[in-house]
């Protein structure tokens, strides 16, 4: 549909560039640490060497950004949870809500990919009422706050430098943001193991027992959790173009296989229900690529809000499990080992599908706002 021709010549060649060395060196690499559960951290600096930890803040279109996380998943959507969170909710949140201190000391390192963080938002009680139900607190004891609570899902909460912790101050009430070192005492974090999807991801459960952390950890421009709310719609937004990555990934693996299996002397990509549903996975993929580049477009302009983030993340993912689905049974037996790939997918699309707001919870943020009757209570 030729939604890359919408980028400037420059952000086009870097694109191909990128594109090329995700699919020839991360895709194929990727598969053995997803069915090992295992981070792998020399991929992490080859993503960093392409600048992929740092399109936050590099001054790149909307659209160059948003097509970068569709590559990424497309050669693998655990890694690119990781940069989609990385940028979207770290780098953005310490580069518009922090001090001039935390951006020394943190977006260096960050934006090179030589450092992570971990959003610790989710709670093992709380998660699509977190808002209102966040149970994790922060006291202030001098210089000091002292951070206590349970985090849940964590993504990069066992390899992370610092976790981004959101807490309810016990003064005012007021949910704030802190940065925590993870080598404090206090701070523990487990993995989360035996997922069906997301294995590269390191998510963890935390436990946060009377951590103290120095006062100026305390991110200034977030001391209400309003002022994160713009960020978490991005990031929103930003699942979207997994979405659409993932369904391009689903087509090239269900194209060439029915390319190269043979079945009943001839290949399978003569059959006609072979070629509809492949006709049919492309175009779900189409289709999420033009709304979510209609939704940079808006973005860019700085017209995007949550009830569009939230349609365009409900809507491609739920195309996206529609076309994994397709996939893994055009691949018949082959379909259910990640040797062929496609299966790798099938566990991806369920959380795509679940995080970042379920689909249910997004759904009913698009009819309230076409009905004007809320459903949430």
């Amino acid at each position: 549909m030729y939604i890359a021709d919408l980028l400037p010549p420059a952000e086009r060649s870097r694109y191909e560039e990128i594109r090329e060395f995700l699919q020839t060196r991360i895709r194929p690499a990727s598969i053995d640490f997803w069915n090992r559960e295992e981070f792998p951290f020399g991929l992490l600096s080859e993503l960093g060497k392409h600048g992929l930890g740092g399109i936050q803040t590099d001054g790149t279109s909307k659209l160059f950004k948003g097509l970068m996380y569709v590559e990424v998943a497309r050669a693998d959507v655990s890694l690119s949870a990781l940069v989609g969170i990385h940028n979207e909710l770290i780098v953005g949140m310490i580069d518009e809500l922090g001090s001039e201190e935390q951006k020394a000391r943190w977006l260096p390192g960050l934006t090179a990919f030589t450092q992570l963080g971990a959003f610790a938002l989710t709670e093992p009680d709380h998660g699509s009422d977190i808002a209102g139900g966040l149970a994790t607190t922060a006291r202030r004891d001098g210089s000091e706050w002292v951070i206590s609570g349970a985090k849940r899902w964590i993504g990069a909460g066992t390899i992370a430098d610092f976790a981004l912790v959101w807490a309810r101050d016990e003064a005012d009430q007021q949910i704030k943001g802190f940065i925590v070192e993870t080598d404090r005492p206090g701070y523990t974090a487990t993995k989360i193991a035996n997922k069906i999807g997301l294995r590269i991801m390191q998510n963890a459960d935390i436990v946060l027992d009377e951590v103290r952390i120095p006062a100026e950890n305390l991110l200034p421009g977030a001391t209400s959790f309003s002022r994160a709310n713009d960020l978490l719609r991005d990031s929103r937004a930003w699942v979207g173009w997994q979405g659409a990555g993932i369904q391009l990934a689903a087509f090239d693996i269900a194209r060439a296989y029915a390319l190269e299996r043979f079945q009943f002397g001839r290949e399978l990509a003569r059959f006609q229900l072979v070629q509809q549903q492949l006709a049919e996975i492309l175009g779900n993929a189409s289709v999420s690529l033009a709304l979510m580049a209609q939704l940079a477009r808006i973005q860019q302009d700085g017209k995007l809000e949550m009830v569009q983030a939230a349609m365009a993340k409900s809507t491609t993912t739920r195309l996206a499990r529609a076309s994994v689905a397709m996939g893994r049974a055009l691949l018949g037996g082959n379909g259910i080992t990640t040797d062929f790939e496609m299966a790798k997918l099938f566990g991806d699309a369920e959380i795509l599908y679940t995080y970042e707001g379920s689909y249910e919870i997004n759904s009913m943020i698009v009819a309230r706002a076409v009905t004007g009757k809320s459903a949430f209570v």
